[in-house]
């Protein structure tokens, strides 16, 4: 149940999807209502301070994440082969997306050289700051990698949807059920 199998994904791989997914659209709400913060609004200050500790723990989260998916089998996919192709690719294409929206995140976080408090409970050194442009450049690339994850992954779930109502698949139940029993079983 734990862990992954030939058949179905183990409970550690749904909570890091899940978890994942909803950290994810969490910081792009929060990042993009907080673009419009003024001054003297209240989140000025703490709606970064959240947005930057959520990101740091998900970039944690992820790194745990990768780690799990390399030591662990692959559930079979379903599909043409075609579709198993773009599965996988599509899933690389996320991570590698996923972990530029966070380095470049770290990197504004951490232009001026000063470290990161992650909800006060410990905090990330700044080991690359003073480049030039530092927090504008990777301010760039974090809005527009940030905009490509989220459109990534809206194609992801139309995936999951797809397969799940058109080709009937088991696909999406086996993201969501550890214990879910296959039909090709």
């Amino acid at each position: 149940m734990w862990r992954n199998s030939r058949m179905r994904w183990g409970a550690v791989s749904i909570f890091f999807h899940w978890l994942s997914a909803l950290a994810i659209i969490g910081l792009f709400v929060l990042g993009w209502w907080m673009t419009g913060l003024g001054y003297y609004d209240s989140w000025y200050n703490l709606g970064p301070w959240v947005h930057r500790s959520i990101g740091v723990l998900l970039l944690l989260v992820t790194v745990v994440r990768i780690v799990w998916r390399l030591v662990q089998v692959t559930p079979a996919g379903e599909g043409s082969r075609l579709e198993k192709l773009a599965a996988h690719v599509g899933h690389i294409a996320l991570y590698v997306i996923l972990l530029l929206v966070l380095g470049s995140g770290y990197l504004i976080s951490t232009a001026n050289g000063r470290s990161i408090s992650v909800f006060g409970w410990f905090d990330v050194p700044a080991l690359v700051h003073g480049l030039p442009n530092q927090a504008s450049i990777a301010g760039d690339i974090h809005w527009y990698s940030a905009l490509a994850l989220v459109t990534l992954a809206a194609g992801h779930a139309l995936a999951a949807f797809k397969h799940h109502w058109v080709n009937k698949h088991d696909t999406l139940l086996r993201m969501i059920n550890p214990m879910h029993r296959s039909r090709k079983m």
